[in-house]
């Protein structure tokens, strides 16, 4: 049976699942707020029904749950606190948190002026069922809603920071620009601020804190779920597919003082993971963890990737601190049966699935561990890349593997890697090259948030600087960077702005910027940052070798030193080493990677082909006069 509301010719049908109630109540809101509350019924599975004639889209509600108090044991029924329903479709408002909202049973007052509710609404007629939008080997652009446009100028002020404002044109041309695969956004689903952010004047900006895995977040979707499809509509008339990132792994209530919202109301011992002794399980680090393999949470998480399939069109999904889907009273397994399901589900099968590989749990780093139909992003990639040119001794060999696809993490013939040098949660590609520590004060906790190793650098000066000479050697560094991405074997992952070098100040946890810190400068971009990457992503998208996610061996490249002779085992293991070039077998296509601060020359095929200090050169092998066709050299 469908649980949450369910649009019948006579009315709506309200279902939802708390076995250890004792009591149940639908709770019905008119214009002025007045509530009208219906009992409903217990079935033997534990689900409870009400069916409320003459209903329809539009209506606004929320659950009260009655029952045991004892939160220690997992149960935290009470009546005075108005719920969101699990499935509700949508919502009136955004959540604002408020310390009434974790008040402790008989303590706070009855808190429904202080819920949002949730909205009855019509199903849009199912989408047509395609494959993903998605080239193995692409782009993703990886996007904070609100950041993307709040400062574009060509987007209409009202409708700047919302969903649909990445269906403006101008928006769009940009991504094709780019050769963009797929957009990933970062959560849309409705979420609440922590509760020590209010108290500093900041809010969520990332939106990592979710209540509801089905409604949209009206503060980026305020046309609803129709504005998501819309958008996604527009970006596959353009050729780009759409994937979502999603965070099953916890919700927005918190630990033991947190709020009492949705999910610890109705069931708190069978939705959150608990230890033997009753304490909440925190494995994500932000109060509780998701029982996802529980069958009732399973089926909710399924539900939720369906809805958005089928209501949305969406291609594909990325999770937030992956391991928690697989993990199972022994740790993580990644035959867990959520996992089985997703990929055996007729509706989910094909999609894109992105594994964000670690939480902070026990055994809780699992890169390279979640198999076939499954892309990880790749944080040694981001790692060994950065302290290659960071200037780190020894690099080059670890340069060279994830180049080629990162076969030590992957193996097999091909690699499921995505590639990233930065990503929304971290320094900016640009602020790598000009901190060397995270500056996260305007968070409010002292600095002490954030990594604390980036494996950064700031070319002489710590942040900005009017420096011309630092200024072109940030920029140098800069385009290495993307030189680099773009020519790796699999798909690669861009965070939107880095592209033409946006800056958040030094700041490598912006999540609670919902400002210029955090929203990306079109006005103040580098234009020859910007050329650059346009530049590389026309060569990868015209070259099919640089994206094929087959993981290069010696019989599809030479690997060749300066002077275009093999490099020898001495060479490899020299820690010294920076320069390396890189020719394909087929295509003749040359990368000249010169990793020290001098230029020099390299010496392939009979041509001399010049690369700057910290640059990379790329040759296309129908070149033969051996100028750049992209490159920083």
């Amino acid at each position: 049976m469908n649980l949450g509301p369910v649009v019948q010719d006579a009315g709506v049908r309200f279902s939802a699942w708390s076995p250890d109630a004792t009591q149940l109540w639908l709770c019905l809101f008119d214009a002025a707020d007045r509530e009208t509350r219906w009992p409903m019924l217990r079935d033997a599975q534990g689900c409870w029904h009400v069916e409320v004639a003459g209903m329809g889209p539009g209506a606004r509600y929320g659950l009260r749950a009655d029952g045991p108090y004892d939160p220690a044991a997992g149960l935290w029924f009470d009546p005075g606190k108005l719920l969101l329903d699990p499935y509700a479709p949508a919502i009136d408002r955004p959540f604002v948190h408020d310390p009434l909202l974790a008040a402790r049973r008989g303590e706070g007052g009855d808190t429904a002026p202080l819920m949002p509710k949730g909205v009855v609404t019509a199903t849009l007629p199912p989408m047509p069922v395609a494959p993903p939008r998605f080239d193995p080997g692409g782009l993703i652009y990886e996007v904070q809603v609100r950041g993307l446009t709040m400062l574009h100028p060509d987007v209409p002020v009202a409708q700047r920071g919302t969903i649909a404002a990445i269906a403006h044109p101008a928006v769009i041309a940009h991504l094709r620009k780019l050769h963009v695969s797929a957009i990933e956004l970062m959560p849309v689903n409705a979420w609440i601020d922590e509760r020590h952010l209010g108290p500093i004047g900041l809010t969520n900006y990332w939106g990592y804190n979710p209540v509801s895995y089905f409604a949209l977040d009206p503060r980026l979707a305020p046309g609803g779920l129709a504005e998501l499809r819309g958008t996604v509509a527009a970006l596959h008339e353009a050729g780009i597919g759409v994937i979502l990132d999603m965070v099953y792994n916890h919700d927005g209530e918190s630990d033991a003082q947190g709020t009492t919202l949705s999910l610890r109301g109705l069931d708190a011992k069978t939705y959150f993971r608990h230890a033997p002794d009753g304490q909440l399980i925190n494995d994500t680090g932000t109060g509780n963890s998701i029982a996802c393999n529980a069958p009732v949470v399973r089926r909710l998480i399924l539900d939720s990737l369906r809805h958005f399939v089928v209501q949305a069109g969406v291609d594909g999904f990325r999770f937030d601190l992956g391991p928690a889907l697989g993990r199972m009273a022994d740790g993580f397994d990644p035959a867990a049966p959520l996992l089985q399901a997703m990929r055996a589900d007729p509706l989910l099968a094909d999609r894109i699935m992105i594994a964000e590989p670690w939480d902070i749990g026990p055994g809780g780093y699992q890169l390279g561990r979640f198999g076939d139909g499954w892309l990880e992003w790749n944080d040694r990639y981001r790692d060994d890349m950065r302290r290659f040119w960071r200037g780190d001794a020894g690099m080059t060999g670890a340069f060279a593997t994830r180049l080629a696809g990162s076969s030590d993490i992957f193996g097999g013939q091909a690699t499921r890697s995505v590639n990233f040098l930065a990503a929304h949660d971290g320094f900016t590609l640009a602020d790598l090259t000009a901190y060397e520590h995270r500056h996260n004060h305007a968070n409010g906790e002292d600095g002490r948030d954030g990594h604390g190793e980036n494996f950064s650098w700031n070319n002489g000066v710590e942040g900005a600087s009017d420096n011309p000479v630092i200024q072109a050697a940030r920029r140098q560094d800069i385009m290495a960077l993307l030189s680099t991405l773009f020519c790796s074997r699999g798909a690669i992952m861009l965070s939107a702005g880095d592209e033409f070098g946006r800056s958040q100040q030094g700041n490598n946890n912006a999540y609670a910027q919902d400002n210029a810190i955090g929203w990306v400068d079109w006005d103040g971009r580098d234009r020859a940052i910007e050329a650059h990457a346009f530049a590389l992503a026309a060569l990868r998208a015209r070259t099919p070798e640089l994206r094929d996610v087959a993981i290069l061996s010696d019989a599809d490249v030479d690997w060749l030193d300066e002077d275009g002779q093999p490099l020898s085992v001495a060479q490899w293991q020299d820690p010294a080493r920076r320069r390396l070039a890189l020719r394909y077998r087929v295509s003749g296509l040359i990368l000249c990677v010169n990793g020290d601060a001098t230029a020099c020359r390299f010496h392939i095929d009979g041509r001399w082909l010049d690369a700057g200090g910290r640059s990379i050169v790329v040759i296309e092998g129908a070149n033969p006069c051996g100028r750049p066709i992209a490159g920083n050299g």
